[in-house]
């Protein structure tokens, strides 16, 4: 190697000691190692060592084509130490402020996308809710209407029919009168039952 060769290979792994201690702070932040299990941590830490290690022969590789010398070790090291000295508490802060900036926007970002597309699309259904239901109650009140002097016409029209059903179940004998008398009541309370059903969910629904 030539001494421009060594001075920029020098250079290069001195400064990737200190993106090394730059990169091991991050990593730590972002692990939270107290909240990990252990089989966890140590599947991140041998993937990060590895990385670390493929990142810095890359670059050894760009500048002197991967040769290897034994200063270049303390090259590392002393950039380590220059960015443990100098730089960590300044990068933690930007860091952290960085991370702290980062979760503000995603929360941001979250609220006004509840605001634009959440909030509307909830009023919406709302609404059509509230539009079925009202026209089901108009509907209701106007089958109500509608059907009551109709019922009231028909009740009418048969009363005659009642009544002569009436004299003739009188005519039969006790024992066919009883039986008659036993499933008229039953159908009498089939279509009483049925009704409160029926009135009792329109009822709920006009509620």
């Amino acid at each position: 190697m030539t001494l421009t060769t060594q001075f920029y290979t020098l250079l290069s792994i001195i400064g990737m000691g200190c993106c090394f201690g730059a990169a091991l702070d991050t990593y730590n932040v972002f692990l939270n190692r107290s909240k990990r299990s252990s089989w966890v941590v140590f599947i991140n830490d041998f993937l990060f060592w590895i990385i670390q290690g493929l990142v810095t022969f890359y670059v050894l590789f760009l500048v002197n084509e991967g040769e290897l010398r034994f200063y270049l070790f303390l090259a590392l090291i002393c950039g380590f130490s220059a960015y443990q000295a100098l730089l960590k508490k300044l990068y933690l802060r930007l860091l952290k402020a960085w991370i702290s900036l980062t979760r503000k926007i995603y929360t941001f970002m979250i609220r006004l996308f509840s605001l634009l597309f959440v909030k509307p699309l909830q009023w919406l259904v709302f609404a059509l809710i509230g539009i079925l239901l009202s026209f089901g109650k108009v509907l209701f009140f106007l089958a109500k209407l509608i059907l009551k002097p109709i019922l009231s016409i028909i009740k009418g029209l048969l009363k005659p029919f009642f009544w002569i059903a009436k004299k003739m179940i009188n005519w039969l004998p006790n024992s066919v009168t009883s039986r008659l008398r036993a499933l008229l009541n039953r159908l009498a309370v089939f279509s009483r039952d049925i009704h409160k059903k029926w009135f009792g969910w329109f009822k709920r629904t006009k509620k």
